[in-house]
C-alpha cells in the first residue's frame, strides 16, 4: 500500500497545480466602460517619407440588454479628431447599436463601426476562464493568453491593475488607399480577470513593399472609467515596458519557481513509486493549436499624396496684317475686299 507520506504529497500536488476552471462572465445588463485611443502614422519611407498622421478618439460601449436569442444588445458611441502633416483635419461623432454573442463573441446583428473584416469577433471583451496558453480571437486576429495575473499601468488610474495578459502576432497583405504593403504585427492586448472586459492594448505594426515605400502605425488604447472594479496590483520597477505593465521579468520568475516546485514534486513522487516497483507517470501528448484565422485589415485613414495642379489652358492667338485704303487712308485687313469705312474696293 502506498504510504500517508505519499499521499499527502500527491494531495499538495493537485492542490497546488489542478485549479478548476472558473466560470466565464457573461456580460449583464448596464455593464460600461469608456476609453481614449491614441493612432499614429510615422517612420516613413520612400513616398511616405516625412509625412505622419495622427488621430485621437473618445468612446462609450454600453450592454442595454439581453436578448431573446441570448445575444447582448449594446451601443457604440465615439468622437474622434484626426490630422496629417499636410495640414488636413478631419473630426466626427459615429454612434450606434449592434449585437453580439456572449458565448462565440462574434458580432451577430452590425457592429462598432468595425470595417475590413470576416465574421468578426468583439475586440473588447473576451472569455476570462481561458487558461495561459489558451488562445481565443479578437477582431480577426488569434491571440493566445500569455498571463492571468499581469501588471499593467493604467494611465487614467495612475496606478498598476491586475491583468490578463494576451498577444497576437501575424502578418497580411494591405490593399487600399495607402497603397499595397505587406503588414506585419504585433497586438498586446489586457483584460479584466473577473469580467473579461478590456483594460487596454497596444497594436504596433509595420508595412513595407519593394519599391522602399513603408510606415509605421500604432494604436494605443486604455480605459478611462468602468462600470466594474479593476483590482490593484504591485508595482513593476524591474525592466518596466514604456507602453504599461511589466516586461515579462516577474512573470518568467513565477514560472521558474513552479517549475522548480513541479520537479521537485515529481522527484518525491518518482522516489515514492519506483520504490514499490511502479512504473512512473505516462507523459501527455502534445497536441497542436489549429491554424490562426484570417489576419485583421485595419480600417484606414483617408490619405492623398499626390500634389494636385490646375489643368493648363492653351491659348491660340491669330495674327492678321493690316493696310491702308487707298481712298480714305483707314487701317483694313489685308483679306478684306472693300473698306469697311468709306465702303471703296481694297484694290
Amino acid at each position: 500500500m502506498i504510504s500517508k507520506s505519499l499521499i499527502i504529497v500527491v494531495s499538495l500536488f493537485i492542490a497546488l497545480f489542478i485549479v478548476p476552471a472558473a466560470a466565464a462572465y457573461t456580460p449583464h445588463v448596464g455593464d460600461h466602460f469608456s476609453y481614449y485611443e491614441v493612432t499614429n502614422l510615422g517612420n516613413g519611407t520612400g513616398n511616405y517619407a516625412g509625412y505622419t498622421e495622427q488621430a485621437t478618439y473618445n468612446g462609450v460601449e454600453t450592454m442595454n440588454g439581453i436578448n431573446p436569442d441570448g445575444t447582448i444588445a449594446a451601443h457604440y458611441s465615439y468622437s474622434y479628431t484626426w490630422s496629417n502633416s499636410t495640414g488636413t483635419t478631419e473630426t466626427g461623432s459615429p454612434s450606434g447599436d449592434f449585437t453580439f454573442s456572449p458565448v462565440t463573441f462574434l458580432y451577430v446583428n452590425g457592429t462598432d463601426d468595425q470595417t475590413g473584416y470576416v465574421n468578426p469577433t468583439v475586440w473588447f471583451v473576451m472569455d476570462n476562464s481561458i487558461p495561459v496558453g489558451g488562445t481565443f480571437t479578437l477582431l480577426n486576429t488569434e491571440m493566445t493568453v500569455n498571463s492571468k495575473s499581469y501588471s499593467y499601468f493604467l494611465p487614467s488610474q495612475n496606478e498598476n491593475v491586475n491583468v490578463i495578459f494576451a498577444q497576437g502576432t501575424s502578418s497580411y497583405q494591405r490593399n487600399d488607399v495607402y497603397g499595397q504593403f505587406t503588414a506585419t504585427y504585433t497586438w498586446k492586448a489586457y483584460f479584466d480577470p473577473s469580467t473579461g472586459y478590456i483594460v487596454g492594448y497596444d497594436y504596433v505594426e509595420h508595412d513595407t513593399n519593394p519599391s522602399g515605400d513603408g510606415f509605421t502605425y500604432t494604436e494605443s488604447l486604455y480605459m478611462t472609467s468602468t462600470s466594474y472594479s479593476l483590482t490593484t496590483a504591485a508595482a513593476t520597477t524591474i525592466n518596466s515596458s514604456p507602453n504599461g505593465g511589466n516586461s515579462g521579468s516577474t512573470q518568467y520568475l513565477d514560472y521558474i519557481i513552479a517549475i522548480i516546485l513541479v520537479i521537485i514534486v515529481i522527484a518525491i513522487i518518482s522516489y515514492a513509486i519506483s520504490r514499490r516497483n511502479r512504473r512512473t507517470l505516462p507523459k501527455h501528448p502534445y497536441q497542436q493549436q489549429s491554424p490562426p484565422p484570417r489576419p485583421p485589415n485595419p480600417p484606414p485613414e483617408n490619405i492623398d499624396l499626390i500634389p494636385k495642379q490646375p489643368q493648363v489652358q492653351q491659348i491660340v492667338i491669330k495674327e492678321v496684317v493690316k493696310v491702308n485704303c487707298r481712298y480714305c487712308g483707314a487701317l483694313i485687313d489685308s483679306t478684306a475686299e472693300t473698306c469697311p469705312i468709306c465702303g471703296a474696293p481694297r484694290t
